[in-house]
């Protein structure tokens, strides 16, 4: 069994998504920046190659915050009936918010599973 496979060492999902985490030892950093992914784990020195979250996490992170916005925004505007500009107060700072604290855990977790599963690119060629 390769060391990529052994399940009985991985960290758990969560914590590696939620922290940052190297989804190899579960304790080094994955991120150089806010959302620029290191060129390797500096515990165990895992290649970060293969991390390309794409699109994934922007995805999930619009429908995720759409969901919550548009619903509270819904229940606000049919409980108490503010003008126009309240809910532009209120729900762009909530909009902001979620989404910059949503975006690098989701990121993250899409990594450690791109990482678990062993997905790799799309090849024709060995070349």
């Amino acid at each position: 069994m390769t060391e990529h496979s052994d399940n009985s060492k991985s960290p758990s999902l969560l914590r590696v998504g939620l922290f940052g985490k190297c989804p190899k030892c579960g304790t080094g950093k994955l991120f150089a920046g806010f959302l620029d992914v290191k060129e390797e784990c500096e515990n165990c020195h895992l290649d970060y190659g293969f991390a390309d979250a794409g699109d994934g996490p922007a995805i999930f992170v619009m429908l995720i915050v759409g969901a919550i916005v548009v619903g509270a925004a819904f229940w606000v505007e049919f409980t108490f009936y503010p003008p126009l500009w309240v809910h532009a107060i209120l729900w762009l700072p909530v909009i902001l918010g979620l989404s910059l604290g949503l975006l690098r855990p989701l990121k993250s977790l899409l990594i450690a599973l791109q990482y678990k599963n062993k997905a790799r690119l799309g090849r024709l060629s060995d070349e």
